[in-house]
């Protein structure tokens, strides 16, 4: 047990935790901003659209019981937006922080 407790300080696995875990809260509030502001902006502006809905059918399906081929690209739009803004404000909130400086060695 000793030997898993030195990991454990010696790898900073607690902070690699800690990270995660504001990480994950970070990435839950602005997926949140991105669904209920981004979104329906970016949806008003393109004619009242709703981005999640957006598909592309290639093949309708038949009959009640047959299966179609439909593409929903909405949801891929979606992903990505949130994707680039969780990136931003990650960005944004090491470099305005200094965290990007501490693994910094002293080249002295």
């Amino acid at each position: 047990m000793s030997g898993f407790m030195d990991f454990v300080r010696e790898q900073g696995v607690v902070g690699l935790a800690v990270g995660l875990a504001i990480g994950a809260a970070a990435g839950e509030t602005v997926k949140a901003i991105v669904d209920n502001f981004i979104n329906p902006i970016v949806g008003f502006i393109l004619g009242g659209t709703d981005l999640s809905a957006l598909s592309w059918t290639i093949i309708e399906a038949a009959d009640e019981g047959a299966r179609g081929l439909t593409i929903g690209y909405g949801a891929m739009i979606n992903s990505v937006i949130t994707l680039l803004a969780v990136a931003f404000v990650i960005y944004y909130i090491v470099k305005k922080s200094g965290l990007d400086k501490l693994d910094v060695e002293d080249e002295e």
